[in-house]
């Protein structure tokens, strides 16, 4: 019995669209680069502080989207409730006021004064950014760390082209993914990080799949046209890349819709950066290999020697 197919074979000239889709994905990203620098990003509690406020409520276990309603009344701004401990214990964080520590104090009170006799108020104090200058530097350095590991990686595994395209295009993925949260100024904290840093491995996964693709049809292939040996490849590995992305995206719209607001921020970068992955995968990180000047030479490398005559 065969194996079922859920596409069929493809032979869809992805790189005569490359002459689109490159403007197109230059101009995002400076536009990216443009708001990040203009409009900024909005970040919330973990990078700017504010009031902590840790309460047990009374009348049995917390009701999060309740007490959430409440603060939302009070226009607090950016506003934090999770659950810990005990199933009454919740630890609430409002993000930093004007006014230095003398309204932060104000805020306090104001949440005592709505939730009154109903809850019993265990801790309140006024907290700095979770995340200081010096880890933020930190974090941008073990990034670029990483990166450059996966660059090495990369040289040594398949050769310095296919390496310098993985990582372009992954940068490519996180400023777009910096630009979107910059466009809508959605609340960028750690698990905005989290976020990014896990497109980073899905992009980079999706590269070096369709990467791996290239090198070996290079095996097969020597003197076909270096184009059409590209398209080749994306369309072999166009029903994994889609069948991946796909059952990605409706796990991340499921947890989108019902998932809250909580996590709304989080689960939307990451639906945007599936996207932006799968694409740039197909229309960045492989025509870059012709960018990058991918000869016959070097085909040769990354295959197998040319076959020599044999006299007889």
């Amino acid at each position: 019995m065969g194996l079922i197919r859920f596409f069929p074979v493809t032979t869809i000239p992805f790189m005569r669209w490359t002459v689109i889709t490159a403007p197109v994905a230059i101009v995002l990203s400076v536009l990216s680069i443009v708001l990040f620098l203009t409009a900024g990003l909005n970040t919330g509690i973990d990078f700017r502080g504010g009031a902590e406020i840790e309460m047990r409520t009374l009348a049995g276990p917390a009701d999060l989207a309740d007490i959430r309603t409440i603060l939302d009344e009070l226009s607090l701004g950016e506003v934090q409730v999770v659950e810990f401990g005990a199933p009454n214990d919740v630890l609430i964080r409002v993000q930093r006021q004007e006014g230095g520590d003398e309204a932060q104090q104000r805020v306090i009170l104001l949440v005592q004064d709505a939730f009154g006799d109903t809850v019993e108020f265990r801790r309140t104090e006024v907290v700095g950014p979770r995340v200081s200058g010096e880890l933020a530097r930190n974090g941008i350095l073990g990034v670029a760390a990483a990166l450059a590991g996966v660059l090495a990686y990369l040289w040594f595994r398949f050769e310095w082209r296919y390496a310098v395209g993985a990582v372009v295009t992954t940068l490519a993925d996180v400023v777009l993914t910096v630009g979107l949260f910059a466009a809508l100024q959605l609340d960028f904290n750690l698990s905005s990080i989290a976020a990014i840093l896990t497109i980073v491995g899905y992009s980079l996964n999706d590269t070096v799949v369709v990467y791996d693709r290239i090198r070996d049809n290079l095996k097969k292939h020597e003197e076909m046209p270096l184009k059409r040996l590209i398209d080749l490849s994306i369309n072999d590995t166009l029903s994994r890349t889609t069948m991946t992305s796909a059952t990605t995206l409706l796990a991340l719209v499921a947890l989108y819709v019902f998932g809250g607001a909580v996590i709304g921020t989080f689960v939307l970068a990451m639906i945007w950066g599936v996207l932006v992955g799968t694409l740039s995968s197909i229309f960045i990180a492989a025509p870059l290999l012709i960018l990058l000047g991918l000869k016959p030479s070097s085909r040769r490398r990354a295959g197998r020697p040319p076959a020599r005559s044999v006299a007889t």
